[in-house]
């Protein structure tokens, strides 16, 4: 990794605000504590506001606004073959936003890496037999509880055709290849369980909130799916 893009990965590391110890960044990076010190110290004397001290961490100060920087051709591939993985297998709205957005990159691109892309998305397909658009639909009224935090109404079926109502607490949401399923907290068995996106047969909004901003809910349930709970 060149020196310039190390120093641009530190800045994408540090700007959630959170302390991170030399130590993190260097495995991350795969370099030696010296170097980040010195890359920190680069930063900092460029202007990067960086709080902290070799020891202890470090952390961006909110509100800085990190500088372009161009796409590698590698980079453009991945985000050719994500935007046509999220159409093919994502819900319609979340397809509709991955065309959008790689939109608004191809528009800023020089022409050299403007051929590039357009290779790039001739040769990656990502057919969606296996998850026709219908069954994907519920994931936007899914993700929708996830971002406001609202408890949703679901008519789900189970596999031996069984059909209940639940009232949901979406925590997150899980592509295992062939299907979709989402991880909540389940009102009905009071406890966290699975459901695949496929068999839901409808979904409401409703007006109840619940509390998961900071994720500690959906690590619990990770935890429990591990079998670490």
């Amino acid at each position: 990794m060149r020196p310039a893009d190390r120093l641009f990965q530190i800045i994408l590391m540090l700007r959630h605000g959170r302390v991170l110890t030399a130590r993190a960044l260097a495995d991350a990076l795969d370099v030696s504590e010296r170097t980040i010190y010195r890359d920190v110290a680069d930063l900092i004397g460029a202007g990067a506001p960086i709080d902290g001290e070799a020891g202890v961490g470090y952390r961006l100060r909110r509100g800085y606004q990190v500088p372009p920087l161009m796409f590698a051709g590698d980079e453009l591939e991945a985000l050719v073959v994500g935007a046509k993985l999220v159409q093919a297998y994502g819900d319609p709205a979340l397809g509709k936003a991955a065309a959008q957005a790689m939109a608004r990159i191809e528009a800023v691109l020089p022409r050299a890496l403007e051929a590039r892309i357009a290779g790039s998305e001739l040769r990656f397909c990502a057919p969606d037999c296996l998850q026709p658009a219908p069954l994907r639909e519920p994931m936007t009224l899914l993700r929708e509880g996830m971002e406001k935090g609202m408890k949703l109404q679901v008519r789900y079926r189970r596999e031996d055709g069984e059909v209940s109502q639940r009232t949901l607490w979406p925590l997150g949401l899980v592509f295992w290849g062939r299907c979709w399923t989402l991880g909540a907290w389940c009102e009905l068995r009071q406890g966290f369980r699975t459901f695949r996106v496929d068999r839901i047969d409808s979904v409401t909004v409703g007006r109840e909130h619940f509390d998961d901003r900071h994720g500690h809910l959906w690590r619990q349930y990770l935890a429990e799916a591990k079998g670490d709970g």
